[in-house]
């Protein structure tokens, strides 16, 4: 019998054959394919209720270790006893908060694999619960844009004994298979997962599963990445994120102050590893920190035109082209440049002249 969970996966599996993100090659469609897993959500992700606080990460990496999966599991947190317990879990997350976070964990790491499990603190602390969904298709289409080469599985709440939860759980999973068919319909690699299965049984307290529970969801996740794989959907990593490092005296191209509002400076500043020091080359062109792209102030073509940090569009003024050492915007004719060659910590980048110059040297170094 066809299971519930595949049916969403299955409608777009002859469209989803062949289909290659741009510039990304496929893998295979065999076991061996490495995977780059982001789990993402709230404490459940995170493994609250579970005895070794593993959640359902721990069985997943085993059940993926086992169809011979080189794995990484990836994320900002580290939890649990499992070795790999990388995620990005958030203890009392809402869908909002998780948004707010999502850009600049998916341009840090790359995943080429997403498990989301999100919405139990909108439900279950009445914030606007009737808009959830909404919310949740937004973080969807965020997740994809972020990392369009990725696979996302889309996982349905877990039963609770929380009153609040219950009186709104039903219509938002009811809402999932609809976002999930509208992001395929678009051409994304989306997936639904089922945690129907799950039972009040399965619970350690009045929202978190148990052990078994637990077990229960990596079983569902487990069967998705399986699905994904066998209709075409896994991609090799993308590269790892990088630094990127001035010939001339050695400072790291920065993001001014952590900042992520438009029009943030792009700067030199002493290499930190920090994560505003981390870049993420896309094969659209795009150079890309902090969940943003670096771009030409305004779309200016003239020397000086200074640059920054602005939300990706995919205008011209956000391209840029490996060029005698160093990055070069085609649309301008101009390359990145640190200005009157300064080493001083602060110095913001703009547009200049392509010259072959240290200051318009950039070496790229794997982030640590």
């Amino acid at each position: 019998m066809r299971k519930p969970w595949i049916l969403p996966l299955i409608t777009m599996v002859t469209a989803a054959l062949g289909v290659t993100a741009a510039g990304v090659a496929p893998a295979s469609a065999a076991s061996n394919t490495p995977l780059r897993v982001m789990p993402l959500g709230d404490s459940i992700t995170w493994g609250v209720g579970s005895s070794t606080g593993n959640g359902y990460r721990g069985p997943l990496w085993d059940k993926l270790a086992a169809d011979g999966h080189p794995l990484d599991f990836v994320g900002t947190g580290r939890g649990g006893s499992m070795s790999d317990a990388d995620n990005e879990g958030h203890s009392g997350y809402r869908i909002d908060q998780i948004a707010a976070l999502t850009d600049a964990a998916l341009t840090r790491y790359r995943p080429n694999v997403v498990t989301l499990h999100i919405g139990t603190n909108d439900l279950n602390g009445s914030y606007q619960p009737t808009t959830a969904a909404d919310r949740l298709r937004s973080l969807v289409n965020q997740i994809t844009a972020d990392v369009p080469d990725a696979t996302v599985l889309v996982a349905s709440l877990v039963v609770s004994t929380s009153g609040t939860e219950e009186q709104y759980r039903a219509a938002y999973n009811q809402a999932i298979p609809q976002i999930v068919s509208e992001a395929q319909a678009a051409g994304k690699h989306v997936a639904y997962v089922d945690m129907s299965s799950l039972t009040t049984a399965d619970l350690d307290d009045f929202l978190h599963p148990n052990d078994a529970g637990y077990v229960k969801m990596a079983d569902a996740f487990h069967r998705g990445i399986q699905s994904a794989d066998s209709a075409g959907w896994l991609r090799n990593p993308a590269p790892a994120p990088s630094r990127v490092q001035s010939e001339l005296g050695g400072k790291c191209l920065d993001v001014s102050g952590f900042g992520t509002a438009d029009g943030t400076a792009v700067q030199t500043w002493s290499c930190t590893g920090d994560v505003n020091q981390v870049w993420s080359a896309y094969t659209d062109g795009t150079l890309r920190s902090m969940g943003k792209c670096l771009d030409a102030a305004g779309f200016g073509t003239a020397n000086g035109t200074k640059v920054q940090l602005w939300a990706c569009h995919g205008g011209s003024n956000q391209i840029w082209q490996p060029y005698n050492g160093g990055y070069r915007n085609p649309a301008s004719g101009r390359c990145l440049d640190d200005p009157s060659f300064s080493t001083t910590d602060g110095t913001q980048l703009h547009l200049w002249d392509c010259h072959g110059g240290s200051n318009q040297k950039w070496t790229t170094l794997t982030a640590g």
